[in-house]
Parts: structure tokens; C-alpha cells; sequence
């Protein structure tokens, strides 16, 4: 087939739906479960980092102590080559996730796990780490 002077071939024109993205980042991400994720949380031995967008946490907190860094941003914040760059960040920290259902924590964790760090997971939603007792700050 050709478009606008370029050929392109069957495969160049399946593109990806939101679900193929979920479901390769869900293949690839660790779910932590609740439990597991409290005890690392009180022993400091994770960073926990808020994915969603500031006007979210803004109306429900989010978990004491985690970084605020919006999905959008993250591998300009993780990148040691950026200005931008946390050093909270290593490569082999245990690193995390959470966010308003899952799916933006998982996506997240495909990138970071793409750009060479080793132990990510997703707790999945804010609201679960709050109704289970997680600690909760503004």
C-alpha cells in the first residue's frame, strides 16, 4: 500500500490499542500485594511514587512519604542525562508504583523497566492502599 509516496506494509499499519499497552505492561510489571507493600513501606526499604496528576492527589492525599511524579513526566525524572532527573532514583532501587486504578502505575513501570531499572511493581490504586489503612498524607 502506498500513502502519501511511502509504502508501507500490512504489519506497518496494525497499530496498538490502550488494552495491548495495559496487558504488555501487566506481563512485565509485578502487582505487589497490599501486605507486602505495607511492610516495605514501614521499613523504608522502597520508593513509593505517586504516578497520577497533581490535581488528583491534590483531592485525595496519597501515600506518606512517596514522590509525586506525574506519569507524563517520568522519563525525564528517572533519566540521569536529564535536568530533571530525581536521584531518589536507582536504577536497582526497589521502586513502587501507585495510582487512581492500576493502569497508569503499570504503563509507568513498563517505561522505567524499559529504561533499565530492575525492581519495579504496582500496589495498583490509591483507593485500596487507603481502605486497607495504608498511611496517607496530603
Amino acid at each position: 500500500m502506498r500513502i502519501s509516496g511511502r509504502v508501507f506494509h500490512e504489519v506497518d499499519l496494525q497499530m496498538k490499542t490502550a488494552k495491548d499497552f495495559l496487558d504488555e505492561a501487566n506481563a512485565v510489571v509485578k502487582k505487589i500485594n497490599f501486605d507486602t507493600a505495607l511492610e516495605k513501606h514501614n521499613a523504608k526499604s522502597a520508593v513509593f511514587i505517586d504516578v497520577r496528576d497533581s490535581g488528583d492527589i491534590a483531592k485525595t492525599g496519597t501515600i506518606t512519604d512517596a514522590l509525586k511524579i506525574q506519569r507524563g513526566l517520568i522519563e525525564f525524572v528517572a533519566d540521569e542525562a536529564t535536568k530533571l532527573y530525581n536521584d531518589a532514583l536507582k536504577k536497582d532501587s526497589e521502586i513502587i508504583l501507585v495510582c487512581g486504578a492500576g493502569g497508569q502505575a503499570a504503563l509507568t513501570g513498563k517505561t522505567l523497566i524499559d529504561m533499565g531499572y530492575t525492581n519495579v511493581s504496582n500496589v495498583g490504586a490509591i483507593t485500596d492502599w487507603e481502605r486497607n489503612g495504608g498511611p496517607m498524607s496530603e
